[in-house]
């Protein structure tokens, strides 16, 4: 009897990276000369999944947005992970950008994917559990053949595969 092997499709992001990430952005805007006398402030909400940054124009906005993303690859974190929901004016002239931190995979995210596996017409079984997709065959070279289909098609998730068993 064949052994049935198995892995996980998420969209978990490490918390504990990003906020050292975010650190190291804080550190670097700090110690740059341009950025001297100027707002210059990353403001992360755990609870509400967002990232503020204000800045005294656009510009230096989309620096600290550039310095922060570098970190995040150094880290090996997806920058899918950021997504820009809106940039707006903030108090005595300076902009805010506010990002959604994406580290959940929504039941419509899911089933898309869940549907390109099942267009794959491999053998393997894959189901939604929770905020998770287990995909589960008995060929490991169907499973990474997924693993390829689906790292291929741009979802704009940061997806991770994780519990290769």
């Amino acid at each position: 009897m064949a052994k049935e092997h198995s892995f996980d499709i998420s969209a978990k992001i490490d918390m504990q990276e990003f906020k050292n990430a975010l650190d190291q952005a804080r550190r670097e805007i700090s110690n740059r000369y341009d950025f001297k006398s100027l707002v210059a402030e990353f403001n992360l909400n755990e609870k509400d999944k967002t990232l503020t940054v204000i800045a005294s124009s656009d510009s230096k906005a989309d620096t600290m947005i550039d310095i922060l993303q570098s970190k995040m690859i150094k880290r090996g974190l997806s920058l899918k992970s950021l997504r820009e929901k809106s940039r707006e004016d903030a108090s005595k002239g300076s902009r805010r950008v506010v990002f959604e931190i994406v580290d959940t995979l929504t039941n419509e995210d899911a089933k898309k994917i869940l549907k390109d596996i099942k267009s794959l017409k491999l053998k393997v079984q894959a189901s939604i559990r929770g905020d998770i997709i287990r995909v589960s065959g008995k060929s490991i070279d169907d499973l990474q053949a997924v693993i390829k289909a689906v790292k291929e098609r741009d979802y704009n998730l940061p997806l991770s595969f994780i519990n290769m068993k």
